[in-house]
């Protein structure tokens, strides 16, 4: 069984913030997916990590399945890939359920997909391996995509360095809350911190931030100004986005 790429896309060109998602049909440990089709509506963490039955990556896929419910109160989904094959992944994960313990974690089930791709057709799509760390393993590559099918962040990690997966499920908050309220987050924000409102685009409007700070809008000066929007604001706000999606156009 292998998996086969659908896209216009050049092999050697990678996905960009902005970019839709390159589409593939995969066989995975939860049977054949149709790739970001079968995610319309949700958003998805895709990501890859370099093989099976690895000390680093099986902390993640720990971690990952772990905090399934976390991301899914999000509307995120998880799809992971390795250049491994579907009975390498099925007898990883069924150790991992059955021996293995991290930080207190143990008996962990996986129960989103792995993908299989032996060919390395998906990982070469997605720009996943670099021969200047490994040319027959997938690097740490982590892909958002939104429910339009659109990149929105991209992170790669190389393999030595196992992913900070509280930072995955930030970045999910922080670009679900930008979207629904126009706003941008500052560092390290959270739910419930204060957000950053648009620049503005003209002097008067600039001066007029400035002499009439209200409306729940501090200003630093001209050019940075936030306000304070409650944590549980955006959770309802976000859970209003996901049951009223609908496709654009």
């Amino acid at each position: 069984m292998t998996s086969t790429v659908e896209s216009t896309a050049p092999a050697a060109t990678m996905p960009r913030i902005g970019d839709p998602a390159p589409s593939f049909t995969a066989v995975t440990t939860q049977g054949e997916i149709n790739f970001p089709a079968d995610y319309a509506g949700k958003w998805v963490i895709f990501f890859s990590h370099p093989a099976d039955f690895t000390p680093v990556c099986t902390s993640e896929f720990i971690t990952f399945a772990s905090m399934q419910e976390e991301f899914a109160a999000y509307n995120t989904e998880l799809v992971g890939l390795s250049v491994d094959g579907l009975y390498s992944h099925i007898a990883w994960l069924r150790t991992i359920k059955d021996k293995i313990a991290f930080r207190g974690m143990r008996d962990v089930e996986v129960t989103f997909p792995l993908i299989e791709d032996v060919s390395m057709d998906i990982a070469r799509r997605y720009g996943m391996i670099m021969p200047g760390e490994d040319s027959t393993k997938a690097v740490r590559a982590v892909f958002v995509i939104d429910p339009e099918g659109v990149v929105r962040a991209v992170i790669y990690y190389p393999l030595s360095l196992g992913r900070n997966f509280d930072e995955l499920l930030r970045v999910i908050k922080a670009l679900q809350t930008a979207d629904h309220f126009e706003v941008a987050t500052p560092a390290d924000w959270r739910p419930g911190e204060p957000v950053i409102v648009p620049t503005a685009g003209s002097c008067g409007t600039a001066k007029e931030r400035m002499e009439n700070q209200d409306h729940g809008v501090e200003c630093e000066d001209w050019f940075f100004c936030t306000k304070k929007i409650p944590a549980e604001e955006v959770e309802s706000a976000i859970r209003r986005d996901q049951r009223g999606w609908e496709p654009a156009g």
